[in-house]
């Protein structure tokens, strides 16, 4: 969808416990979900970056159905995001955006197995990259992305984030007798 070059991206703060996420939407959706407790800096760095022309307004009530939906997931109480996102990115970027939406809750995969997915078995380090630069943390589940040997690797939201909503969903599911014990 195409939005006036000058059209606002809107933005507001969750909180709930001890989480703290900036998130920031343009008119067709979602378009970025901050760190954990990040200063509101890195969604300014990161909109000037792509979105040089666009002015930051804080709108809570914009925001609130995509602020609905996180916490929702943050409560346990969500699995899947239905909200429309705007993701920008390269067709590459987008591809392995596309693939870690079909990672299940509860579960992860590796970068080689993203790579495989999309036909791309090469390019292993140019997954981690597009991974990386994924603007939509959580609603995007980048999280769920290992190492090939099992290790946690980098998330751009830092590694108490990511073991934070790893452990999420692995309570989420032992509470729903989700996960069987070896």
């Amino acid at each position: 969808m195409n939005h006036p070059i000058h059209s606002p991206i809107y933005w507001s703060l969750l909180t709930y416990e001890d989480w703290r996420l900036h998130m920031a939407a343009t008119p067709a959706g979602l378009c970025f979900v901050g760190s954990l407790n990040a200063p509101c800096s890195e969604l300014a760095a990161w909109s000037q970056a792509r979105f040089k022309s666009r002015t930051l307004i804080r709108d809570d009530v914009q925001l609130q159905p995509y602020a609905a939906e996180l916490l929702e997931y943050l409560q346990g109480g969500r699995q899947h995001f239905t909200v429309a996102s705007d993701l920008h990115g390269t067709a590459f970027q987008l591809a392995v955006w596309d693939a870690l939406d079909g990672i299940p809750y509860g579960q992860t995969v590796s970068y080689s197995d993203i790579a495989r997915q999309i036909q791309r078995p090469a390019a292993v380090r140019a997954v981690g990259a597009a991974i990386g630069a994924n603007p939509l943390l959580i609603t995007v589940p980048c999280h769920r992305v290992i190492g090939k040997n099992g290790a946690l690797t980098g998330y751009r939201g830092g590694m108490e984030m990511k073991n934070l909503l790893l452990r999420l969903e692995k309570n989420g599911l032992l509470a729903e007798g989700g996960l069987q014990h070896a």
